[in-house]
């Protein structure tokens, strides 16, 4: 029984990451979870009381997961400039996965305390990571430095997002060189 609650469970969140990839928060209902998974619209409530649990377990979820693909590029990396360019090329290479297009919409939508919480708490993590890197490269107030960086990270995933303006990898290839060269390129 457990084993069957833990599957039906983790197909629910497999439909709230395709429902929140394709159309943002607003697509995230318990009609749509019901539809896509088969189930009948109470047993949905019988797994997550609300939108909000939902999102929140997928942050506990996914946040952790794509967190350590970050790290894992970092620690390939050479010197703490390679790690800088690691942290932005391996967030911009998992702009095409439906659990980071997921983390975004979350990301982007009116949450609860609790939700917002929980991803402040995984993207302090991705920032306490960089930072380090950067205190390396001699940075007087790295942790600032960390949230601007992070902040050429959003703003390319958007870019990549709208997928109407330059290639991804042209959109990688600039983020990279303002993280490492400023807007001198």
């Amino acid at each position: 029984m457990a084993e069957h609650r833990s599957m039906q469970r983790g197909a629910l969140l497999d439909a709230a990451r395709s429902l929140l990839s394709e159309g943002g928060t607003e697509a995230l209902t318990f009609p749509a979870l019901a539809e896509r998974t088969g189930l009948a619209r109470s047993s949905v409530y019988e797994y997550f009381r609300s939108r909000a649990a939902v999102v929140e377990e997928l942050c506990e979820v996914d946040f952790p997961v794509w967190a350590a693909e970050v790290s894992a590029a970092m620690e390939c990396a050479e010197s703490a400039e390679g790690k800088v360019e690691a942290y932005v090329r391996r967030q911009l290479a998992l702009v095409g996965d439906r659990r980071h297009r997921a983390v975004v919409a979350i990301s982007a939508s009116e949450l609860d305390a609790g939700a917002r919480e929980k991803i402040r708490a995984a993207h302090g993590g991705l920032i306490a990571m960089i930072v380090e890197a950067l205190e390396e490269l001699g940075h007087e107030q790295p942790r600032m430095a960390a949230m601007l960086l992070q902040g050429i990270v959003d703003a390319a995933v958007r870019r990549i997002e709208l997928g109407v303006a330059e290639q991804p990898e042209a959109i990688t290839e600039a983020a990279v060189a303002m993280a490492l060269r400023g807007v001198r390129g």
